[in-house]
């Protein structure tokens, strides 16, 4: 059976049953519980089911999950930091760039977050103080009134200095042909500072984003690892990048 073939079926048992157990999956499917285990991953992480243990359940079950908070909030940057959670670890240290939607990410953290960010975002500052286990490093350079960010040279040069674990990167367009684009100039430079200093690189996208192009080039898609939108990963709104070798949340 084909790993899409095993997704149906498993998606399928959990509609009727509401829940599904890796002994019983490997002895119908026939394959190996590992196999399950990383078919429930990718499941997981397309937010078409929740882990639990031995198994998984649906979504609607888990009230823990962001399916069902998000019908509590009212903007798009909120759905994206909390789907951006999970790859926050402790004693990590994280790039965050600049935008609003960064700034939702961190006002969305668990009080007893324990991390190291650097970043070139002021906005982030007073958010980030509240807790006491951050450690915020702020990159230097020339600030930006408008978008209350540090760029320029000594940015990009600062940058070099550390290699994060994760990167959340804010967009202004995002293209399945042309890439991340930025509309300043300095902006982008510092994104790709931070791309070439960094280990996983998340891309965040509201709708309105998705399919537009600016003038300064950032990236293509294949040289991120993961892109967070506000719409569910199975969404025909991202049917075109879904080959490019990268994670949809």
């Amino acid at each position: 059976m084909l790993r899409e073939e095993r997704f149906d079926h498993i998606i399928s048992l959990l509609k009727r049953d509401g829940k599904v157990a890796y002994d019983l999956l490997s002895a119908e499917l026939n394959v190996s519980e590992d196999t399950i285990r990383r078919d429930i991953e990718t499941l997981h992480s397309n937010g078409l089911l929740a882990k639990v243990r031995g198994g998984a359940i649906l979504p609607s079950r888990n009230p823990l999950s962001f399916q069902n908070r998000t019908a509590y909030l009212t903007e798009g940057k909120d759905v994206i930091a909390l789907k951006a959670q999970q790859f926050i670890k402790k004693g990590q240290t994280v790039f965050m760039d600049g935008g609003t939607t960064i700034c939702a990410i961190a006002a969305h953290l668990p009080l007893d977050s324990n991390f190291r960010v650097v970043t070139n975002n002021q906005a982030l500052i007073p958010i980030l103080s509240k807790f006491k286990e951050i450690e915020i490093i702020v990159l230097g350079g020339v600030y930006n009134r408008n978008t209350e960010t540090n760029t320029g040279v000594k940015t990009c040069e600062e940058v070099k200095n550390y290699v994060a674990d994760v990167y959340f990167m804010g967009t202004c367009a995002v293209q399945s042909k042309f890439g991340i684009t930025a509309a300043i100039n300095e902006d982008g430079e510092v994104k790709q500072a931070m791309l070439n200093s960094s280990i996983k690189k998340i891309a965040l996208s509201n709708t309105e984003k998705l399919d537009g192009v600016h003038s300064f080039k950032v990236c293509d898609m294949q040289e991120i690892d993961v892109l967070i939108t506000d719409i569910p990963s199975d969404d025909s709104r991202l049917d075109a990048y879904r080959n490019l070798g990268i994670k949809l949340v």
